[in-house]
């Protein structure tokens, strides 16, 4: 089928043969067709990679907003300026 977009060759090593046998149980109404199988399988990991990252990202913002403000007050007004008051000029 013509395109524009990219194509890519994917050699059946014993990792990816294995994938699709896996894949051909779970989809068994594409079991004959190994290019359907390969694009389900892309998806399915693009879907459980975004999942992950959406729960590190959550567990991230989560981590800021329990530690926001726990340092408050540590540090006097004149902090910056006494600790810059031993620098050279």
């Amino acid at each position: 089928m013509p395109t524009i977009r990219r194509r890519y060759a994917i050699t059946e090593t014993d990792d990816i043969s294995y994938a699709l046998e896996i894949a051909r149980r779970t989809w068994p109404d594409q079991a004959d067709k190994p290019a359907a199988l390969l694009r389900r399988l892309i998806l399915l990991g693009r879907n459980t990679l975004a999942d992950d990252h959406a729960a590190t990202d959550k567990a991230r913002r989560q981590a800021v907003e329990a530690t926001a403000g726990a340092l408050a007050g540590v540090f006097g007004p004149d902090y910056l300026r006494e600790l810059r008051g031993d620098w050279p000029e």
